[in-house]
C-alpha cells in the first residue's frame, strides 16, 4: 500500500512517498542514495520481511521517481527527514534496514537520537560518494563547480542526461551494483531510467555523486557513529562488493560488538538482487538471536 508523509526539509514542507506492507513490529526500510535509487528497490526485501513485520519503505527527499524541486540538498536535510519520519511513528521501530549510503544516516540517527530505533541492519554500508571514493577521499573545489553546472537550467539538464543514458547506467551497475549483468534489463532498466528522468532528479543526484550528501567525511567519523549508536548492529555485505567500498565495510565489521554476515555473492545492491539471501541472513538478528560473523550460503 502506498502512502505519504509530510516533512519539513530544505526550508519547505514536502511530501515523501512510502510503501507499507505486512503487520506486526515495524521495520523502516531505507534505500540507497544513488542516481537510480528509489524505495521500490526495497520491495523484494519488504515482500519477504512483511510475512513477520510491518514494513515501511521510504523515498529520500530529492530522490525517488516523483517530481522534485531544485534545492541545495545537504546531509542536514536528510537527517531532518529521517528524524521526522521516525518521530511520526507510534513507537520506535524494531529496526532500520538501511542500504548503501542510507546506512550512515541510520547510524547517525541512532547515535544522536538515543531510543529512536532498537536495532540497525546495514546492507552494503557506505559513507562516501563515488567521486570522493575515486579521488581517494579528496574533495577538490571543482566538485562544487560541477554541482553548479548540473544545477543550471538548460546546460545542466543536458550535462546530466549525458551521464544517465542507458549505456552509462548499464556500465555503472555492471561494475559496482549488480553481480548478474542480465539482472538490469527490460522492465528493470526502464524503471531505473524513469527514476533518472523525474523532474528535478539531477539536483540530489549530483550532490550524492560528488560527495555533498556524505554525512561524514572520514572513515574514523564513520566508525565513531557506530561506536556511539548504542544499539545492536548487523552488517551484511557481499563478497563481490567493490574493493574500495568493501574496505570501509570491513572496517565497520571489525568493530567490537558489530555482528557481520558475508554473503557468497552480491555487490552494492545485494538487497535488490538477492533478497532471499538477505532476508534469511537478517531474520535471526531481528528475532534477537545471537549472530556471529561469517558466511551465509545460498
Amino acid at each position: 500500500m502506498q502512502r505519504s508523509i509530510e516533512v519539513t526539509v530544505a526550508g519547505s514542507r514536502q511530501t515523501v512517498d512510502c510503501d507499507e506492507s505486512g503487520s506486526g513490529e515495524t521495520l523502516v526500510l531505507l534505500p540507497a542514495l544513488s542516481t537510480i535509487s528509489t524505495r521500490r528497490e526495497m520491495a523484494p526485501l519488504a515482500e519477504r520481511l512483511s510475512q513477520r513485520f510491518r514494513t515501511l519503505a521510504y523515498d529520500w527527499p530529492g530522490f525517488g521517481d516523483a517530481p522534485k524541486r531544485r534545492a541545495d540538498w545537504a546531509p542536514a536535510d536528510l537527517c531532518a527527514f529521517l528524524e521526522q519520519a521516525l518521530a511520526a511513528l507510534p513507537a520506535p521501530p524494531k529496526a532500520i534496514v538501511a542500504a548503501g549510503h542510507a546506512a550512515t544516516y541510520a547510524l547517525r540517527q541512532a547515535a544522536e537520537h538515543p531510543g529512536s530505533v532498537e536495532r540497525l541492519v546495514l546492507v552494503a554500508p557506505t559513507w562516501r560518494g563515488p567521486f570522493p571514493t575515486m579521488l581517494k577521499d579528496r574533495r577538490p573545489p571543482w566538485l562544487a563547480r560541477l554541482r553548479a553546472a548540473v544545477d543550471a537550467p538548460l546546460a545542466g539538464q543536458a550535462l546530466y542526461r549525458l551521464n544517465v543514458s542507458g549505456p552509462m547506467i548499464a556500465k555503472m551497475t555492471r561494475e559496482h551494483v549488480f553481480e548478474d549483468e542480465a539482472f538490469l534489463s527490460g522492465a528493470r532498466m526502464a524503471e531505473k531510467r524513469a527514476v533518472t528522468a523525474a523532474k528535478g532528479a539531477r539536483h540530489a543526484s549530483v550532490r550524492f555523486v560528488t560527495g555533498a550528501l556524505d554525512p561524514v567525511t572520514s572513515r574514523e567519523a564513520f566508525l565513531d557513529l557506530a561506536r556511539r549508536a548504542g544499539v545492536p548492529i548487523l552488517v551484511v555485505l557481499g563478497e563481490g562488493s567493490p574493493a574500495k567500498s568493501r574496505a570501509e565495510m570491513e572496517a565497520l565489521a571489525a568493530l567490537p560488538g558489530v555482528a557481520t554476515l558475508r554473503l557468497a555473492k552480491g555487490r552494492l545492491s545485494l538487497h535488490e538482487e538477492f533478497p532471499d539471501a538477505v532476508a534469511a541472513a537478517i531474520a535471526p538478528f531481528l528475532a534477537g538471536e545471537p549472530t556471529s560473523g561469517g558466511h551465509a550460503r545460498r
